[in-house]
């Protein structure tokens, strides 16, 4: 009797996580078909080609272009470069914190990133554009060190709070036998670590840095206070623009286009009366 009651209770939460993660999943289709829809107009005026795969954007120039291509680029290389540098020291520093460090030095570390990720992605940008920035054009003899690379770093610290707890819970939760088996065979404690911890927590690490990535491609403000906020083709030391600072930075004069009618002498938007 009791196990059958522990059973339904079981299939009961199940049911409830299940549903509030399909609500979550229709949630985000619907936000993009949304968008596809309501960007239809301006794909059919543009073109598809050229909105991709365009190289400039000047949505306010007598003669406008709206390619994104620089927008894309700078996303992917500003979100590579983040994993590139965030995911290793993330990755070892879980590993330290889960096998080597004391519990003093273990609780106060875990504190630390727990403080890490509730500071607002702003104050990572203030930080980034008053010591990061000038770090950079004095080290490496640049025009201005707002730019792809300072980027990079502030998204790699960014991510660092997400790739560290999510990675630390999942070496954790490999079961100790494992490890004294490994010791038992003879394997060194840097051995097991890596040769057998790691791999049974494989899974949660890969979701460390999935969250990770999403961190990093969906950040906004932090990025366009220290890369410069230039719809350039991306360069290491090139002033960019990420597609989420391009929505921001264009919000105004989309929401003026869709708020009146176009002169007939000026394409301004994409409304069916220009």
């Amino acid at each position: 009797m009791k196990v059958t009651r522990k059973r339904l209770v079981e299939d009961i939460i199940h049911g409830l996580f299940l549903i509030m993660g399909l609500i979550a999943v229709g949630c985000v289709l619907m936000i993009s078909v949304y968008l596809i829809i309501a960007g239809l107009p301006a794909i059919r005026k543009i073109g598809l080609f050229n909105f991709l795969f365009g190289e400039k954007w000047a949505s306010t120039a007598a003669e406008p272009k709206f390619g994104i291509l620089p927008f894309i680029l700078t996303s992917v290389y500003g979100t590579a470069g983040a994993i590139v540098l965030g995911v290793p020291v993330g990755f070892m520093t879980a590993v330290y914190l889960a096998k080597m460090a004391p519990r003093r030095v273990r609780a106060v570390m875990e504190s630390a990133v727990s403080l890490l990720s509730g500071i607002p992605s702003v104050v990572y940008g203030l930080v980034g554009m008053l010591v990061l920035v000038p770090f950079i054009r004095k080290t490496f003899h640049v025009p201005d060190g707002a730019g792809l690379l300072a980027a990079m770093v502030v998204l790699a610290v960014m991510i660092l709070p997400s790739i560290i707890k999510v990675s630390l819970t999942a070496l954790d939760a490999v079961p100790r036998e494992y490890e004294d088996a490994s010791l038992a065979l003879g394997a060194t404690p840097v051995e097991t670590w890596f040769r057998v911890s790691v791999p049974a927590a494989r899974s949660g690490i890969a979701a460390a840095v999935v969250l990770g990535v999403g961190r990093a491609i969906g950040e906004a403000m932090a990025v366009m206070m220290v890369s410069g906020n230039a719809p350039n083709m991306p360069g290491l030391f090139e002033s960019v623009r990420f597609l989420t600072t391009a929505v921001a930075s264009e919000m105004s004069y989309s929401r003026a286009c869709s708020g009146r009618r176009c002169s007939p002498s000026r394409w301004c938007c994409f409304c069916s009366s220009c």
